[in-house]
Formats: structure tokens, sequence, C-alpha cells
């Protein structure tokens, strides 16, 4: 068992029109604040509990500090697709973006019974751009990052060169310096958005550092933690660096 048989645990799920497919949700706890968590790269909701992700946190959920809910991401569909022309991944991963917003999110606040609920996002790697893409993509709908290990900017490397509005507006280094409306750079100045990352081996700690930088500039507060350079981009690092902040945003 990768859980306490114990922790109350639930796979719920719906086709999305959206995107085509189906998508399930796993939700860990019945009480707590709400935390979506975002998989890593090619991986699937449940990937964060056979890496023992919710065990280490399970102390927490027990304790109804936080409630977890993980979801599938469509990179395999999309960015981490190479025979999928990067528009194309543009335009699912917009749709994707409008199944977090408009699917996901009403379903967590009715299962947790607040109907403007804010949620906290996390995840690792890849899951740290997707949670750091809802938030400043809809900062009504969501109030604290936890990106742990991750990255911020999808070009060169995803983009290969290729423009288009929804590539721009999922990319958070490109549209996040041009946020104007006043309300959104209000609510993300009053969120609390972390950028934990290691110096170890595979991490990229200057992506943290640049997307932090850029933040500031827009006068958006942001905790940048940069851990040892014994920190590795890998699971038991993630386990430490996502139970440390759930204690310490006093979820």
């Amino acid at each position: 068992m990768f859980t306490d048989p114990n922790l109350p645990r639930e796979i719920f799920g719906w086709h999305s029109g959206r995107l085509g497919i189906d998508m399930p949700i796993v939700r860990y706890g019945n009480w707590g604040r709400p935390l979506l968590l975002f998989p890593t790269a090619g991986s699937d909701l449940l990937d964060c509990e056979r890496f023992w992700l919710i065990k280490a946190i399970e102390h927490q959920i027990f304790a109804g500090k936080v409630s977890v809910f993980s979801i599938n991401t469509i990179n395999e569909m999309s960015w981490m697709n190479e025979g999928v022309d990067p528009r194309e991944s543009g335009r699912r991963q917009a749709a994707y973006s409008a199944y977090v917003e408009e699917e996901v999110v009403p379903h967590i606040r009715r299962a947790v019974g607040i109907p403007d609920a804010r949620i906290a996002a996390a995840g690792a790697s890849f899951g740290a751009f997707h949670a750091a893409n809802a938030l400043f993509r809809r900062p009504d709908l969501f109030d604290t990052l936890i990106a742990m290990s991750g990255f911020y900017d999808l070009s060169p490397g995803y983009t290969r060169g290729a423009s288009s509005d929804e590539i721009y507006f999922n990319n958070p280094t490109a549209y996040v310096p041009h946020i104007s409306d006043a309300r959104q750079l209000h609510l993300l100045r009053h969120s609390s958005i972390n950028l934990v990352c290691g110096q170890g081996a595979y991490e990229r700690p200057e992506k943290s550092r640049a997307f932090s930088q850029l933040l500031w500039s827009k006068g958006i507060w942001n905790n940048l933690d940069i851990w040892g350079q014994d920190v590795n981009h890998d699971w038991p690092w993630w386990h430490k660096m996502l139970g440390h902040y759930i204690d310490k945003l006093g979820f």
C-alpha cells in the first residue's frame, strides 16, 4: 500500500468535452485547505501516490490541514510529443487550462463546500509549470503556489520558435510582464508565491531565480527558496519541500 488504508481516498472523474477525453481526479482527505497537485512530466494523477509524496504528507492530511486533489496533465499529447506541431500543443494547452479553470476548480469548490474558495496549487518539475500557470492566469481562483524544481518558460525548447495567442497566454514568462489589469495585479500581489529549488543533480535554480526577478519587476511578492547543493531533482526532496511548506504556510 502506498498510503494508510485509513486515509480517506476517492477517485472521481468525468468526460471533458474541452479535451475530448476522460479526466479522472483523486482526492485525499476530507478536511482542510484544498490543494491542487499537478503531476510531473509524463506521469499521471497517481504518481504522487506511487512515489510516496502523499505518504510524506499523510500526517498533515489526517490532521485536517490539507485536502489534496490530484489530476492528470496532457503533456504527452502536447509539449512532450514532438510529433505535435507547437501551435497545436498551444491549442491543447489552452483547452487544458480551461479544463482546470472551468471544470476542476468548480468540482473542488463543491467538494469542500466553499463556493468561492481560492485554491492552493503545487507541483514539481513540469507540474510546477502547470501550477504556476494556473495561479498567474487566474489569481481569482488560486491564491497560493508551491512550485518545486520548476521552470516557467516554454520557449525555446517546447515552442520550437512557434508563436500563437494560445502559447503566449499559457507561458508565464511571456504574459506576466504584460499583466495590466489592476484587480489581477492586486490579487497576485496578495498571493503566497513560493519558488523552491535545489542546487544538486538535474536541478535548474537559475530558472527559479529568473522568474523570481521577473515577478519582483512587476511588484509581485514572491519567496525564492534555494536549497542546498545536495538537493537533487528527485522525489525524496519534493517530499520534504511540500511537507515543509504545508506547515510553513499554515495550512
